[in-house]
């Protein structure tokens, strides 16, 4: 990335948050694998997967949770999937590294054909490249995504690189990325060599929100400032304890509470939960904590719609009011 121009989340060799994290520093990783005390997990769980989907919508905005980060948004007559993992571990090798606890909720040979992916980041929980290789080989998706990563996807046919608040077209839909507060790197030697981000998706049914994975921080009101109030937006809840370390780069759900309201969405379908054990809060820990959050929250209580992995719902250009989980 040396010819791309120096700004405020490029340095002219790495990208950074413009709200620096002090995630990378080595006695931080060190004091946490020391003290490292991981809530509980369930064993594996052999659950069927949901029903197929749809072919195509044309009305509405439906979004099906698969796990994890991975959602079918289907809408306008395309299907995208976000950071799509059908992988049994995030990892370089299939024998070491976070395993599932459950399926995927979507079985891979029942997705409908995939018009586009869109790709937060490349860490190995969200960019899998051998699920991407088979997206490639049945559909060749168009894969949006930030600068950099597409050197991961030589071969995976046509990238669409964008910056913060870069738009790019896809039939009837725009899609802008924003910002993300958070890191890359798939080696110990390519830390942040690529750029993170969220991205947006508005179409004729409405608009939605994928924020990838992130810490909080002021880009959600800069996001409400730029492009307006989400109809959908789709926020991590997982991988937030020990807070004094995770903090700064992944949401605890009651950030992820304060993530919504500023944003103004309309709904929000937590996601980055209950599939990989990455951090050290359990299986159950984050709805438990968003339940709370949503208690505690002032009134209107902002509306949180939980989908199971395999469930789907569809949601109007404004859709209606939806009971906290």
């Amino acid at each position: 990335m040396a010819d791309h121009p120096s700004s405020d989340h490029f340095d002219g060799k790495r990208f950074v948050n413009p709200q620096s994290t002090g995630h990378g520093e080595l006695g931080k990783l060190l004091r946490w694998g020391l003290t490292r005390k991981q809530g509980p997990w369930h064993p594996r769980r052999d659950e069927q997967p949901g029903p197929a989907p749809a072919t195509r919508v044309e009305q509405g905005l439906r979004v099906t949770m698969v796990g994890h980060a991975t959602v079918l948004i289907q809408t306008g007559g395309l299907n995208l999937l976000t950071d799509p993992v059908w992988s049994e571990r995030c990892s370089p090798v299939s024998w070491a590294g976070p395993r599932r606890v459950r399926p995927a909720g979507i079985a891979f040979d029942t997705l409908p054909p995939i018009d586009a992916v869109l790709l937060s980041h490349d860490h190995y929980d969200h960019l899998d490249l051998p699920t991407l290789r088979k997206l490639h080989e049945r559909d060749s998706p168009r894969v949006f995504t930030g600068l950099g990563v597409g050197g991961h996807l030589r071969g995976l046919g046509e990238v669409t690189e964008l910056d913060w608040w870069d738009e790019a077209t896809l039939g009837p839909l725009r899609i802008n990325a924003v910002p993300a507060r958070h890191f890359s790197g798939r080696t110990p030697f390519d830390r942040d060599h690529t750029l993170w981000l969220g991205l947006w998706v508005r179409g004729p049914a409405g608009s939605l929100m994928f924020a990838g994975d992130t810490g909080m921080g002021s880009h959600f009101a800069q996001m409400r400032e730029r492009l307006g109030a989400p109809d959908v937006a789709l926020l991590p809840i997982g991988a937030y304890r020990p807070q004094w370390f995770m903090q700064p780069v992944h949401m605890s759900p009651a950030e992820a509470v304060e993530a919504h309201v500023q944003l103004g969405a309309t709904v929000t379908v937590p996601i980055h939960y209950g599939v990989f054990p990455l951090a050290d809060d359990g299986e159950d820990e984050p709805l438990e904590d968003l339940r709370e959050a949503l208690a505690q929250a002032d009134e209107p209580t902002p509306r949180f719609h939980v989908l199971a992995p395999g469930e789907g719902h569809t949601f109007a250009a404004a859709p209606a009011a939806v009971a906290a989980p």
